[in-house]
């Protein structure tokens, strides 16, 4: 392995030149890994923020169906889903849940001296609250008098259970005591409770008094048959007009991880094109390496060295140079992941898993690729220099 020493020594030689070549690998590597760990994590920090509405079917009135008004004083106009609509699609959905959603926003009170606020305002069928929320703390709602509230609302307005919460203008709507706090739901398709509180639906008609539905959602058991719940209820409700729209979560959610996917691979590419910079550094250090050498290629072809050895000992130097600094990036991707994880997700539970640490895996094995692509065109130069005008060079 002479040559593989006489590879090692010439880098010693040129320690700094070598350093600088090492340096922009690291960083080419640093940053196609860090921007590929930023990536995967945003996609898995989304995925738990949907995990629970990847069930579901939204049904929802298309904009040509009939308006009404409705709201704390805000008289604003939207659309609305009978109850006939609903049983029909309750019917065509069945076994699967069928969940009727009663929405609007009003002003409330949370106590006496402190400010109005406006937030939204779910109305559900007691029996249907389970199936749809998870309880963070409390009690699901029992009677008419209770609400949950979500658990960003309850942290922004230290709400507690037992709260006392005056819904509308000067509690014209009744109070409504806090029986439960909903777990994080993160962004939701179908209720987004977080910041929102949920009463009964009775409650919800006679405070405003309402006979219809704003959505409704379906809870679908076996995930393979979202597709065709889905046709179902087009097929049945979309008859003639389309009177509703209906949306696949699971399917939108894809959408979403494939549009991540390809800013994880823009911004990958970003990272690679400073990988090809050092690669260019690297080519070039090589050809200098050769430069510097004909004459001691020309002695070792003299004493019987082969070409083949020749262009091995030059490809050595660029995979010592690929390898050191691939691993110096791998390293350092570790931490710049850390630090960008910290930064813009505030945690690092995705930083440690397989689909993050792949990219540290990806990184590394492109800068080891480009060093000996970069390294082949010097290796085969020197390995073909004529020995007696390599022994003339000065």
């Amino acid at each position: 392995m002479i040559f593989w020493e006489i590879a090692k020594r010439n880098i010693r030689i040129h320690l700094l030149r070598s350093s600088l070549a090492m340096l922009g690998i690291v960083i080419g590597v640093v940053a196609i890994a860090s921007m590929g760990i930023l990536g995967n994590s945003l996609v898995l920090s989304v995925s738990d923020s949907l995990k629970t509405v990847g069930d579901s079917v939204i049904v929802t009135p298309h904009a040509g169906g009939s308006t009404r008004g409705f709201g704390g004083g805000g008289g604003a106009t939207s659309l609305t889903i009978s109850d006939q609509d609903f049983q029909q699609i309750k019917r065509v959905s069945a076994p699967n849940i069928a969940i009727p959603v009663l929405q609007t926003s009003d002003r409330m009170k949370l106590g006496v001296g402190k400010d109005d606020i406006v937030t939204i305002i779910y109305g559900l069928d007691p029996d249907d609250i389970p199936d749809l929320l998870n309880l963070e703390s409390g009690d699901y709602i029992r009677g008419n008098s209770g609400c949950l509230v979500g658990s960003t609302f309850a942290k922004d307005n230290n709400v507690k259970v037992g709260s006392r919460i005056s819904i509308g203008t000067d509690g014209n709507k009744g109070t409504l005591r806090v029986t439960g706090i909903i777990e994080e739901r993160g962004m939701a398709f179908d209720v987004s409770t977080d910041s929102a509180i949920v009463a009964t639906k009775d409650w919800f008609d006679a405070a405003y008094n309402r006979d219809d539905y704003d959505k409704v959602v379906v809870k679908v058991k076996n995930l393979d048959d979202i597709a065709s719940v889905k046709t179902a209820i087009e097929k049945q409700m979309n008859k003639r007009d389309t009177t509703v729209d209906v949306m696949d979560t699971r399917k939108t959610m894809e959408t979403i991880f494939e549009a991540f996917g390809q800013i994880t691979t823009f911004v990958s590419a970003i990272g690679g094109i400073s990988m090809l910079v050092a690669g260019v550094s690297i080519l070039n250090i090589m050809m200098m390496s050769v430069t510097e050498r004909i004459k001691e290629i020309g002695i070792m072809r003299s004493i019987g060295a082969q070409r083949k050895e020749v262009m091995a000992m030059f490809l050595y130097e660029a995979i010592i140079l690929g390898v050191v600094g691939s691993i110096l990036g791998g390293v350092m991707s570790l931490l710049g992941g850390y630090a960008i994880s910290s930064l813009m997700l505030q945690t690092t539970k995705y930083l440690f898993v397989p689909s993050s640490l792949i990219h540290i895996v990806y990184g590394m094995t492109f800068g080891i690729i480009i060093c000996v692509i970069c390294g082949i065109y010097p290796a085969w130069r020197a390995a073909n220099l004529n020995p007696i005008e390599a022994l003339r060079h000065e």
